[in-house]
């Protein structure tokens, strides 16, 4: 056959990428702007024809301008026309089909917000334009059921039997799928109830929409049929959203090819695989052009023999991954909003491009999130763009103008513009440098180039810390990796960055500018075939789970077969998708090799699995069963790859063709050689430092780095100790922020051990803990997640202990406390804390503290929450200070008598769960010894001295940023009011007043927080520990500043709190205080915020609900509301607040518990109407399947939420249950019942309050707000981060 011409093209948002290959071996590559429409329809049909073209001359175009397909072999493409279209809300209109009562089901989510301190909840929209509700309802069938259901029984695809109680109201339908018809509505998505085994209805739907004329209907069964309807419905209705965008623009790019069904065209999906373009569908789409740069360094870095870290830093944002001789895959992933569910890369996005914005915040250096984008870009681009880490590099030399094409300016004819830089960061260090005469009259000011240089190293540690937690967070040594660097800016950071993680070598391949294009030629075409599945893994399953693999094994092989490959060139991978019962943490396991005990035809699954699972969370549970989620079968046709050249060895030493002057941190400018690649060959070595630059990409070599050139020309760097200039104890800015990084990263690191360590749900998954660092009075230096009633509160906890024990601690110490007089929040929030001790020193260094929820610790009512608690003995063990570690003897048997101490008082049971109580500990433990570990090498590092220098300075320096924000709020008020007095009252549905008056200080930024006036204690539970006050003062005061500070001590320093004994807020040691934590810290926000004016009152209530018997507990909270305020309406349906916490998928509720949920949507008018209106509560209606014992624990069923500046109030809750027999029974806000089967509880949460005169159409004064390119974070790393900021 004849040779012909082989295109490999990564259509990315600001450029087009073209690796393409000639019939005689040669290679061309091309870039150019993704979008030109004055010269070009479409880039990469242009791209192909430049290069043909130029090769072929003019016949290979025909007369009407039809590219000649006859001498394309291939296309391979990744593109971001699905993520773009998803971004920017540019999708195809569709609607949603989905069952009765769930209508706001996607719009409600997991319920938690993405931002902890964002009083807008901004958050992306939902992306389908109408919903029909379809009377329809299956259920699982369950054993423990008592409702005697008179209807049919089928067994599901996954063998769970299935009760089908409610067949589809076809009349009713075929009325509304008219209707959107009328609307113009083309594209449907359909998302059922336990569709992802009983598919059959879902079916009969999408038969039916087809017969009447929908061009596209994506049923979530087809598209992904895995359990969870939220997140499998959100990727049905991404596939009906991106689907027809995507074949739109096939056919676009087809039509301008002469023959276009002869061509092969086959698209990147973002599991790594292609596919052809018949089967590129939205779902799979997302990371399409990511994914080719993953199977780049992935095919290209075996040299090593090492797992290799990529590292892809692009202009808005850092792509990060890893690869060990395998692509490593998550099925579950949120972009911009929309959580897709479907086998994707591991690919985790930093908020740390070239276009990354610089920033002086009250003292320290911050880099990005914020970026310039691509237009007006960098201000080196001359289009009136602000200050970026890409002018940093160019301030220092480390970019050079010439060697860029002139494509800058208004014109987009001039070369980069390093005066405009210059002039920015000249401005950025005369603000810095004022800063400092103020705090130092006597400090030297900084250089423009030391500001320059202090920024690249604040985005070098902040693009570390993801890849630590992507390598230790799983088990894995940071330091035993290769940095594989590409994209456009990664490689004037690659040496540093891998310096600071330990690594030995960077690998900067030579197409390493276009390596996402160039990884598409290495690439295998691949088809997933998966099921899911409810079966334990046994000998008993093993013949089903093997004939479903070969069912899987034959329907993807067939499908290759169809696209023309021949069988021999067919691998296939099974995989099973496992966890141990009760949890929900599961691994994609393939099998390993037999030998020769009990396994399935397909090899051994559950050994890679306990393999895996001991290496990523520390331990296994030998008794727990297996369970079998989902049956997968990846598909792989080896094709056709490119096959690069040897080049020749070099026979003489490299020459510059330049030298330049570049700064280095401990040299300053340094007369720098500069070397184009493209003269080096196989065998050069060039010593640093130097500059290497490419077409594509400028490569900085630092000192005491050596740069290889390997035989096919690729780039191998030795990298060695970096020098450092000596830090001395007095403050360094760009130390500071450095520093910060630091800090948060080992108490981040904590939380990694902890939640590999542990073995509850509420710890290992739902990651309901915090870990923290502390100074050695005790004072918080860092705190890592923040949930929101954890912020400042360890504080006291650890400082009770320090006085408690005063001079009595040693090393091999553990502490354990819980007590809400000792600092505790509530009592299952267990305190474990640790002193650190370094050679040399007679007292702590240091302190590192965790806090964990624990799901049981004994007391009147299963989980510890009991709603009508009187005293602190029946909320469970109460512990002020205990050694649960001594001499460095874990003492099992004292806290298991501790444990089980609840019992001795009337009504209550010790523990219910001591083995998890046990284990937990033991990693709460752990998780404090990984810390210490990390404070003393930080110690090693840079001296005690400096280290403890730096926690003061980073606390001076959070206290700095208070101190600025209240003197704005102090002459805003002023302003408006006439005075600095700020106060507020808010009450409890008992009565009890919760006031506050805030007077402060205009010219020194410091608050007096006077709760006088506030209710006495009660006879309840709604009393609250002093942590929860502080804890609600340091939230509001982080969401009314309005961007990061390091919350720490430093942040209440300007801030004196008067809680006046025997209140609510300060009750006596034998109160009950479950409410307090979960309710009165919620009203404790409300009334800070109304003081401040910053919103309205949002739900204010966290609506807890438990039920359960003596086999079973379950626990939740539920969404409301949120207040409106100036320039924002309410979200409606979320967390706010005090928590955060995701609920329970409604198809595992069903499967795990003898419940149905028959309704969860919003509830429409409970918003105050206003300017701006109050978001709605929701309504949540649980139906019973036999006898338990249901607990609520709820405010705002009394008082409503308030409105703000003439806004009006937000509706109150209510709580009902209905009875099987009719009768509703008004629960009130706290309650505790038996219920029996066919009861229902129906909540009812409050809405948020109304902003501003309803009406009033002249907007508030407020601040403008600056619009930037919005970043959206994507991976694992930022799905840890979500879900424990949800807990």
């Amino acid at each position: 056959m004849e040779a012909k011409y082989r295109f490999s093209i990564d259509r990315g948002g600001t450029f087009t990428d073209v690796f393409g290959e000639t019939p005689d071996g040669r290679v061309v590559v091309l870039k150019l702007l993704s979008e030109d429409p004055l010269n070009y329809p479409d880039a990469p049909r242009e791209a192909i024809r430049r290069i043909l073209t130029s090769e072929l001359g003019p016949e290979s175009v025909e007369e009407d301008g039809l590219i000649d397909s006859k001498y394309i072999e291939w296309i391979r493409m990744g593109t971001t026309v699905a993520t773009n279209a998803l971004l920017e809300r540019k999708g195809e209109r569709c609607a949603l089909v989905i069952n009765q009562g769930f209508k706001d089901l996607l719009y409600i989510g997991n319920q938690s917000r993405p931002d902890l301190f964002d009083l807008s909840v901004s958050m992306p929209q939902v992306i389908y334009d109408k919903v029909v509700e379809v009377k329809e309802r299956v259920c699982l069938v369950r054993n423990d059921c008592h409702m005697n259901l008179q209807c049919t029984v089928v067994t599901g695809s996954t063998g769970e039997k299935v009760h089908v109680w409610e067949d589809i109201d076809k009349d009713q339908l075929v009325k509304d799928l008219q209707y959107l018809l009328e609307e113009g509505i083309n594209s449907l998505a359909v998302v059922l109830l336990h569709s992802y085994t009983y598919q059959e209805h879902e079916k009969q739907i999408g038969s039916l929409a087809k017969e009447m004329g929908f061009t596209h209907v994506s049923l979530s069964s087809d598209v992904m049929p895995m359990v969870k309807i939220v997140p499998r419905g959100y990727t049905a209705c991404a596939d009906a959203y991106l689907t027809p965008c995507i074949k739109r623009y096939v056919n676009g790019f087809c039509s301008g090819f002469k023959d276009p069904n002869d061509l092969k065209i086959l698209f990147m999906q973002s599991d790594g695989g292609l596919t052809s373009m018949d089967s590129f569908i939205g779902s799979r789409a997302i990371l399409s052009g990511p994914a080719g740069g993953v199977v780049g360094y992935g095919q290209t870095t075996s040299l090593f023999g090492k797992p290799v870290i990529g590292f892809d830093m692009g202009g808005t944002s850092t792509d990060v991954s890893r690869y060990d001789n395998n692509y490593e895959h998550v099925f579950e992933t949120t972009v911009a909003g929309i959580t897709i569910q479907a086998p994707q890369l591991d690919i985790n996005t930093v908020a740390a491009g070239g276009g990354s914005r610089l920033f002086f915040r009250s003292g320290l250096f911050v880099v990005g999130p914020e970026s310039a984008g691509a237009n007006p870009g960098p201000a080196c681009y001359g289009k009136g763009g602000p200050l970026t880490i890409t002018d940093a590099n160019l301030v220092l030399g480390r970019l050079i103008p010439e060697y860029f094409p002139s494509i800058f300016g208004p014109n987009e004819d001039q070369c980069l513009m390093l005066d405009r830089s210059l002039s920015l960061m000249a401005e950025l260090t005369e603000t810095i440098n004022l800063f400092l005469l103020e705090t130092d009259p006597h400090r030297k000011p900084l250089s423009t180039q030391e500001v320059a240089m202090g920024f690249i190293a604040v985005a070098n540690e902040s693009m570390s810390r993801p890849i630590r937690a992507l390598t230790q967070g799983k088990g894995y040594n940071t330091s035993e990796h290769v940095l594989a660097c590409f994209g456009g800016a990664g490689g004037q950071h690659a040496c540093s960055i891998a310096n600071s993680l330990g690594m030995k070598n960077v690998f900067i391949h030579k197409y390493a500018g276009i390596l996402s294009a160039y990884g598409l030629a290495l690439a295998d075409v691949v088809h997933e075939c998966i099921e899911s599945c409810a079966l334990v893994y046994d000998e008993s399953n093993f013949n089903y789970i093997d004939q479903r693999i070969d069912v899987l094994v034959k329907e993807g092989v067939a499908h290759l077969i169809s696209q023309g490959f021949p069988p021999e060139s067919i691998q296939t991978t099974p995989f099973l998708h496992l966890r141990y019962d009760k949890t929900d943490c599961a691994l994609m396991c393939t099998p390993a090799i037999n030998q020769g005990g009990v396994a399935c035809r397909h090899g051994d699954f559950l050994t890679t699995f306990t393999e895996r699972y001991k290496t990523e969370f520390g331990f296994i549970i030998p008794s727990r069963p297996v369970v079998v989620d989902d049956i997968r079968v990846r598909a792989v046709a080896k094709g056709l790859s490119h096959s690069p050249k040897l080049l020749p060895l070099a026979t003489e030493d490299p020459n510059p063709v330049t030298f330049k002057d570049c700064y280095f941190a401990t040299k300053g400018y340094v007369n720098t050689p500069v070397y184009l690649l493209h003269n080096l060959t196989n065998g050069h070595k060039i010593k640093g430092p130097a500059i290497i630059i490419d077409k594509l990409s400028t490569i900085l070599v630092e000192t005491n780095c050596l740069a290889g050139i390997t035989e096919f020309g690729d780039i191998n760097m030795s990298i060695g100790r970096q020098e450092q200039s000596s830090i001395g104890s007095e403050l360094d800015m760009i130390q500071l922020s450095i520093f910060s990084h630091r800090f948060m990263s080992i108490a981040e690191q904590m939380g990694r051990v902890l939640q590999r360590t542990s073995i509850s749900t509420n710890i290992k998954e739902r990651l309901d803990f915090s870990c923290a660092l502390f100074g050695p009075d005790g004072g918080l230096v860092a705190n890592a997640p923040h949930i929101p009633v954890h912020l400042g509160a360890m504080q006291e906890t650890v400082q009770y202990q320090l006085c408690h024990h005063k001079q009595d601690l040693r090393q091999g110490t553990v502490l354990l406390s819980n007590h809400p007089t000792a600092g505790g929040s509530h009592l299952p929030d267990l305190n474990v804390v640790t002193p650190v001790f370094y050679p040399g020193e007679e007292s702590p260094v240091f302190f590192v503290a965790n806090r964990g929820h624990h799901a049981d610790i004994g007391g009147i009512s299963p989980g510890s929450m009991p709603p009508n608690s009187t005293h602190i003995n029946e909320e469970g063990m109460a512990v002020k200070s205990f050694k649960l570690v001594e001499n460095g003897i874990f003492q099992e048997e004292g806290v298991t008598e501790l444990l089980m101490s609840p019992a001795q008082f009337p009504g209550c049971s010790g523990t219910r769960n001591l083995h998890d109580n046990l284990s937990d500990l033991r990693a709460q433990v752990a998780a404090n010894q990984k810390g210490i570990s990390l404070v003393k090498e930080l110690i090693d590092c840079y001296g005690l001295k400096v280290v403890q220098s730096y926690m003061k300075h980073i606390q001076e320096n959070a206290e700095i940023a208070v101190r600025d924000k209240l003197k704005e709020i102090a002459k805003k008020a002023q302003c408006s009011t006439g005075s600095t007095s700020l106060s507020a009252v808010e009450f409890m549905d008992d009565g009890s007043p919760v006031r506050v008056t805030i007077n402060i200080n205009k010219d020194e930024g410091t608050a007096y927080f006077d709760f006088t006036g506030t209710g006495p204690q009660v006879p309840g539970n709604t009393n609250a520990p002093r942590a929860v006050t502080f804890a609600a003062i340091l939230y509001s005061l982080r969401c009314i500043v309005g961007h990061d500070i390091p919350l720490n001590q430093g942040c209440l320093k300007p801030i004196t709190v008067h809680i006046p004994d025997g209140t609510i807020l300060s009750p006596d040691d034998t109160a009950a205080v479950i409410g307090g934590n979960v309710l009165t810290s919620q009203r404790l926000c409300d009334v800070i915020l109304k003081a401040f004016s910053a919103c309205a009152g949002s739900q204010g209530c966290m609506n807890n609900t438990t039920f359960g018997d003596d086999t079973f507990g379950y626990y939740e909270t539920v969404a409301g509301g949120a207040g409106a305020g100036p320039g924002w309406n309410g979200r409606s349906g979320v967390h706010t607040h005090m928590t955060n916490t995701r609920i329970t998928d409604p198809e595992i509720l069903e499967r795990r518990y003898p419940v149905i949920l028959k309704q969860f949507s919003l509830n429409p008018g409970t918003g105050g109407k206003g300017q701006y209106f109050g978001g709605d509560g929701v309504i949540r209606e649980t139906m019973f399947r036999k006898p338990l014992t249901v607990c609520v624990l709820s405010e705002r069923r009394v008082y409503h939420p308030y409105g703000l500046h003439g806004g009006e109030d937000g509706s109150k809750g209510k709580n009902t249950l209905i009875k099987s027999d009719g009768g509703h029974i008004d629960l009130g806000g706290k309650k505790e019942i038996d219920v029996k089967q066919w009861d229902v509880l129906r909540l009812e949460t409050p809405g948020g309050g109304g902003y501003g005169c309803h009406g009033d159409e002249s907007p508030p004064t407020k601040k403008p707000r600056v619009v930037d390119k919005v970043f959206h974070p994507l991976g694992s790393v930022s799905e840890y981060k979500q879900i424990q900021e949800s807990a």
